[in-house]
């Protein structure tokens, strides 16, 4: 029962740790590869507002908001990755 128990409940950490990190990583498909966007990276390293307005909330990304003002414009300006291959992963 001892080892059952133990194996319950590292099944339920590790699940729990699957999902936490799940919903800190989005990823979006593309032609040119998927990108995934690592939102506990980007928000240790700027504040909230930079991105969400207001109260924050899920932010559509678009491939004319991902190369413009959300994403790239950001990144020439911050030392963040500007290259295609560097987001875009096959």
């Amino acid at each position: 029962m001892k080892k059952l128990m133990i194996a319950v409940m590292l099944v339920a950490f590790t699940l729990t740790f699957t999902l936490a990190y799940a919903a800190d990583t989005v990823t979006y498909d593309s032609k040119k590869g998927a990108v995934t966007f690592d939102h506990k990276g980007h928000s240790d390293k700027m504040d909230c507002a930079v991105c969400h307005e207001g109260t924050p909330a899920k932010i559509a990304v678009d491939k004319a908001a991902a190369h413009g003002v959300s994403c790239k414009d950001c990144h020439k300006k911050d030392g963040g990755p500007t290259k295609c291959n560097d987001c875009h992963k096959k």
